[in-house]
């Protein structure tokens, strides 16, 4: 999306030497709006009004709709305010966020004519990965993309979307047979990874989720061992049972290179290697 704002942003007010502003940047921008407002960084946290307008942006929604949908609501009327200030900076600085560079690609392809069908032409066939993770604004530039030639494929998974705080609609992915006719939905439901006794640990809890498709997973790996589930009081006490369990499977023949743990944040490494270290 860079390369073709700088072939086009020009068309909207910019210069193709535009900045991309990272978050710091962003949080910076919002300080200085809030300092042109005289408001107080402690009622109205930039991070926080950072997130909003990412949300707000995630959905194309301009600082004039925000201000519109507010109506005599003080906060959100205040954020309006204040976002319509930081996007005013952006131009002023010709720079732009992350966020602006699907948000305006969505607004040259829709604006501009010449533009959408020469990027029709050129991406004949598309395909989109983790698609249950995608949000409005991702919808309306692959929906674009694909409208001419109809030669969309998504690869995703209902029971993965982890990212509705980032933005994420689901619903991307559970409505696109209604979105784009017909198409055609492959089920992979073979796995090539795990025995059954995982798929089934799986299963079981997947089953527990709102908004799904459905899916049984199944493999021709075997059953192979059942899961064993251990709660711990604490992330110290999970340590050292992860690396007692270690130290035992070696000292009955297997080696260190037989393990591996996983975890889901980088932070949870940390107590983890402090035990093995001991």
């Amino acid at each position: 999306s860079r390369k073709f704002l700088r072939r086009y942003i020009e068309r909207l007010g910019y210069t193709s030497s535009f900045t991309i502003y990272d978050t710091d940047d962003s949080l910076r921008v919002i300080k200085d709006s809030l300092a042109d407002l005289n408001l107080s960084d402690k009622m109205f946290p930039p991070k926080m009004i950072l997130s909003e307008i990412s949300h707000s942006k995630d959905k194309m929604i301009s600082p004039e709709d925000y201000q519109n949908a507010a109506g005599d609501d003080y906060r959100t009327s205040t954020i309006a305010k204040v976002y319509a200030r930081y996007q005013n900076r952006l131009r002023s600085a010709n720079a732009v966020d992350f966020d602006d560079l699907i948000c305006l690609a969505v607004h040259l392809l829709e604006e501009y004519p010449d533009v959408l069908e020469y990027y029709q032409n050129r991406f004949r066939y598309i395909l989109v990965d983790e698609y249950q993770d995608t949000n409005q604004t991702q919808y309306r530039l692959v929906s674009l993309l694909a409208a001419k030639h109809q030669n969309l494929c998504v690869v995703g998974d209902d029971d993965q979307s982890i990212y509705r705080f980032r933005g994420a609609t689901i619903e991307n992915i559970l409505s696109f047979e209604n979105q784009f006719e017909r198409a055609t939905v492959i089920r992979l439901e073979q796995n090539y990874r795990s025995t059954q006794n995982i798929l089934d640990a799986a299963n079981a809890v997947i089953a527990n989720n709102f908004e799904r498709k459905g899916k049984n997973l199944w493999t021709q790996n075997g059953e192979g061992d059942k899961v064993v589930v251990r709660r711990c009081a604490d992330e110290g006490a999970e340590a050292e049972l992860v690396a007692q369990e270690i130290i035992e499977h070696v000292k009955n023949g297997g080696t260190f290179s037989d393990h591996a743990v996983l975890y889901r944040m980088n932070a949870q490494s940390g107590t983890m290697e402090r035990y093995f270290i001991r």
